[in-house]
């Protein structure tokens, strides 16, 4: 009686294999054929194609949703192996090649997007030849990512502890305040936190990296804010403090390189809130050569590119 592996290699293909890895990392044929530019019947009728090969049913549809067998979950997560591995061997021999091809996968928080992509130009600049896919996602979304394992670099403000991880600090994050210029405590040199605590306060969404820090920092002081709306965008934000909505605490990226016009940041006490910027990989993973070299850039050039944009605009940044 044949093994799996010799039914798989009489009819099943790596294509497949990858559609298959596809549709269980997210969950849907749907969501599966828009990501691999497919039609939903060439998706289903590949999945039919690989379960009849395998001798084993795949999946059930229960209601409307997808549900993985356990054999299905078990050939799903050994196809997700074998194309890590595939990955991997890609990107070893595109050392040899000078790293004139190949992939770097990145998958960074909301308000890191205002300033990787700045990182990114110059790398991409010096090794034209490498494909980058930059996946931009709230902090549970890229933790969400981070278990699945399929980047090489995610990118977080406060990276998550229960995941085994390895994690680097490669650039500060200051958190300020920011009003509309018109405020009446704009023009003040020093403003304490009980007048901040009397402002109408436009806070990030629970789970955002920006809340997380805030609440630290009121949690470290003994302070309450008078929160009158949460927003879960940054640009959002900046428009209804511009508005005159309420003041609020943003990353100085968001204003370096997200534009700054119609705000000013009121000199409060104790602020900023520094943070850091972390690059985060699972510690299961070996890096890339492309992965480990994009790294050492992230830590030299990348960071002094930041830097120098942070003083031109009028803020200072503290060594790590």
């Amino acid at each position: 009686m044949p093994n799996l592996i010799q039914k798989l290699s009489r009819g099943a293909t790596l294509r497949q294999l990858e559609i298959l890895a596809v549709v269980y990392r997210l969950g849907s044929i749907k969501a599966a054929s828009e990501a691999l530019h497919l039609t939903q019947p060439t998706v289903s009728m590949q999945l039919k194609k690989l379960g009849d090969a395998s001798g084993m049913p795949l999946y059930q549809i229960m209601g409307r949703k997808l549900v993985f067998t356990d054999s299905g979950r078990e050939i799903a997560l050994s196809a997700t192996r074998i194309f890590g591995e595939l990955s991997a061997l890609d990107m070893r021999l595109s050392e040899f090649r000078g790293l004139r091809a190949g992939a770097l996968r990145l998958s960074v928080v909301t308000t890191s997007k205002y300033f990787i992509p700045h990182m990114l130009g110059p790398f991409c600049e010096r090794y034209p030849g490498i494909d980058i896919q930059l996946n931009v996602g709230n902090r549970q979304q890229i933790i969400d990512r981070l278990e699945a394992g399929d980047e090489d670099f995610y990118v977080f403000s406060h990276p998550p502890e229960n995941i085994d991880t390895v994690s680097t600090r490669f650039l500060v994050n200051p958190l300020v305040v920011i009003a509309p210029e018109s405020h009446p405590l704009a023009g003040e040199r020093s403003v304490s936190l009980v007048q901040l605590a009397r402002e109408p306060f436009l806070m990030r969404e629970p789970g955002s990296g920006t809340r997380y820090a805030i609440e630290q920092f009121l949690h470290r002081h003994d302070l309450r804010l008078n929160v009158k709306m949460t927003i879960q965008s940054n640009e959002a934000i900046k428009h209804a403090v511009m508005s005159g909505l309420g003041v609020s605490i943003l990353s100085a990226h968001t204003l370096t390189f997200g534009g700054n016009a119609g705000l000013v940041e009121l000199q409060v006490e104790k602020m900023p809130i520094t943070t850091s910027w972390h690059m985060v990989w699972p510690k299961s993973k070996t890096l890339s050569p492309i992965a480990d070299r994009f790294l050492q850039y992230v830590h030299n050039e990348g960071r002094r590119l930041i830097e120098g944009e942070f003083k031109r605009v009028g803020f200072e940044t503290r060594e790590l």
